[in-house]
């Protein structure tokens, strides 16, 4: 924005306030807040006519919904109540609700309220039309692609839906090149916006033999989990799913559709990958590089309860040893986590190595354990590989294990749709607090070692801690690694052994459900109780990164958290490509100029 140029207009006076609180977000890095106005809701000025509206329909095809909850008007006996209550039983049919988001809310911060409209788009020129629209009458404007977003970003009331669940085509390459590279021609698969990771996954593992590197929830968006770092089992052999975009096509604020890439407009490029989804733009399809398979996948079990407190923390300290020494590296994924106070629980995925070579990678670890009274193994090791290329078939797994897996059971429903059945728990939760800390690798060497024990014993003490060891990339090859410097992801991320989570949820509360009435008060004790834990955690590592897709919805300092230094380039990116702030979402980057529904400027 030219500030210059707007001030020599008199009829702009009242807006300097506002004009001046932006300079000074500017100077600092962050975004610049433009000429203060609020959007409109239904029923005020400006929102817009039934003509408008209808202007809008035609212009999509006929794809504009008007939205009401399946809940709506339930009382627990209608039939329409239980059609509706069935679909917190299959996470793909809530997915094709676009009043419904896979969370329902979180405690004393939002519930999933549907938009007042959706476009259910299906072409970028669709999604281009809601744009302008948005942009014309001032409206709050919503992205849902895979609706998994903790923090409420793929839904707001009195808002115009962008819902691209409908986009899902999923295209191979054997030689792609990005549009006005020079780059050697590469294998990739380009995924369009709505399409969920089963269905990349459907495409280029089990039926094309390769692998690209997604989520590990099978049911969320490729577009939000890219746009966000995106990290999935196997990342510490691969790395993040940003680092390997080669190319997206999204729609901005000007309502252009753009093709962008390392060479054409390339710092939206780098801010796609992994600077939030919803803030600099309607992402519309994606194009990631993808590797050859190995021959096998594998997963290694355990659990160890100590008889003590002293016998945990002495278990917690030679684990911490064993990971240095024999895990950190490519082969290893997935979670270790401390829980009921006394057990630590090995749940890890690995890849390039035999069944025989794992087992014998465990096998110190495993006598050291037995060889001390004071442990019993509640669940023995067992290690399981599986052909790489079956690891997400769901007809493999209907044939041979149907307990790990839950799948879509509606008529006609495409027959790869599978969600692991660990994951089940989390369609329709309400979440009651969550938070997560890069932890660096350095606390595992010798010097360290023993104040990291202590803390995560401290932290076990009062709440459950995970540490989701392939969501940090100390350990990967060096490819990896550098691949991930160049996104905007934290770079904290580089060097984090880890990422450590902490949280609780309660059941589905979606407003209007049958019995949906979230126990705040249980909510606020076990947030307290999450809070003490991860600060008795941070003590250690003090200035940690959070991860933007798993965090806290109350943090305070979440640009530095979400970003550190990677934020004013952003900022820069996203003053260029949205100068008037069309896109918003919570604690995203420009979200600073916005009040906490997104709705209202400082001055407005």
């Amino acid at each position: 924005m030219k500030r210059r140029d707007l001030l020599k207009t008199a009829a702009m006076l009242p807006l300097l306030p506002a004009l001046a609180y932006g300079a000074k977000l500017a100077a600092t890095g962050r975004s610049l807040i433009p000429a203060a106005r609020s959007r409109v809701r239904p029923g005020q000025p400006g929102w817009p006519s039934s003509a408008d509206w209808e202007r809008l329909r035609r212009q999509v095809g006929g794809r504009l919904l008007k939205l009401e909850s399946p809940f709506a008007h339930c009382d627990g006996s209608k039939a329409a109540c239980q059609e509706a209550l069935k679909l917190l039983d299959n996470p793909f049919a809530l997915g094709d609700q676009p009043a419904l988001t896979q969370t329902s809310g979180w405690g004393d911060a939002w519930l999933s309220q549907p938009s007042a409209y959706a476009v259910a788009a299906e072409s970028a020129a669709d999604v281009a039309a809601a744009v302008d629209f948005a942009r014309r009458h001032h409206l709050r404007l919503v992205v849902k692609g895979g609706g998994h977003s903790y923090q409420g970003t793929s839904a707001a009331p009195d808002s115009l839906l962008i819902w691209t669940r409908h986009m899902n085509q999923v295209q191979l390459h054997d030689a792609f090149v990005a549009q006005g590279s020079h780059e050697a021609p590469q294998p990739a698969v380009t995924m369009q916006a709505g399409a969920m990771w089963i269905d990349a996954y459907d495409a280029v593992t089990t039926r094309g033999g390769r692998y690209v590197q997604g989520g590990g929830c099978t049911t969320v968006g490729v577009a939000g989990l890219v746009q966000s770092g995106g990290f999935g089992s196997f990342s510490k052999g691969y790395g993040s799913a940003a680092s390997h975009l080669l190319e997206a096509e999204v729609v901005t604020a000007d309502g252009q559709v753009r093709v962008v890439n390392a060479s054409r407009d390339p710092e939206l490029f780098w801010g796609l990958k992994g600077g939030g989804g919803g803030s600099l733009g309607v992402v519309t399809r994606m194009t990631l590089r993808t590797h050859a398979l190995p021959e096998y996948f594998g997963s290694a079990n355990l659990a160890v309860k100590a008889s003590s407190g002293k016998a945990l923390r002495a278990l917690i300290a030679r684990f911490i040893d064993f990971y240095r020494d024999a895990l950190l590296n490519p082969h290893w994924g997935e979670q270790v986590s401390l829980r009921d106070r006394d057990t630590l629980r090995i749940s890890m995925v690995f890849q390039g190595l035999s069944k025989q070579q794992a087992e014998a990678v465990w096998a110190p670890f495993v006598a050291w354990v037995a060889a001390r009274d004071e442990y019993r193994q509640v669940q023995t090791l067992r290690v399981q590989t599986i052909p790489a290329q079956h690891v997400w078939d769901a007809e493999f797994f209907r044939r041979y294990a149907p307990q790990y897996i839950v799948t879509d059971d509606r008529p006609n429903a495409p027959h790869h749709h599978m969600l692991w059945a660990g994951d089940d728990a989390q369609v329709g939760w309400f979440i009651h607090a969550y938070r997560s800390a890069w932890l660096p690798a350095s606390l595992l060497q010798p010097s360290q070692r023993d104040a990291l024990a202590d803390a995560l014993f401290n932290a076990s003490q009062h709440w459950d801690v995970e540490l989701h060891l392939n969501k940090g990339l100390a350990g990967a090859p060096a490819e990896a690694i550098e691949r991930a410097r160049d996104t905007a992801t934290h770079p904290h991320v580089l060097d984090a052994f880890a990422l450590a989570i902490i949280g609780a949820s309660g059941g589905p509360a979606f407003p209007g459900m049958p019995g949906a009435r979230p126990d705040l008060a249980r909510a606020r004790r076990d947030r307290a109780e999450i809070d003490q834990a991860m600060d008795t955690l941070l003590t250690v590592a003090p200035d940690a990164g959070s991860y933007v897709s798993e965090s806290d919805y109350f943090l305070a300092d979440w640009s530095q958290r979400f970003w550190g230094s990677n934020y004013p380039r952003l900022a820069a990116a996203k003053r260029r490509y949205d100068p008037d702030g069309l896109f918003f979402v919570h604690h995203g980057v420009g979200s600073e100029g916005w009040s906490e529904d997104g709705f209202t400027r400082p001055g407005a």
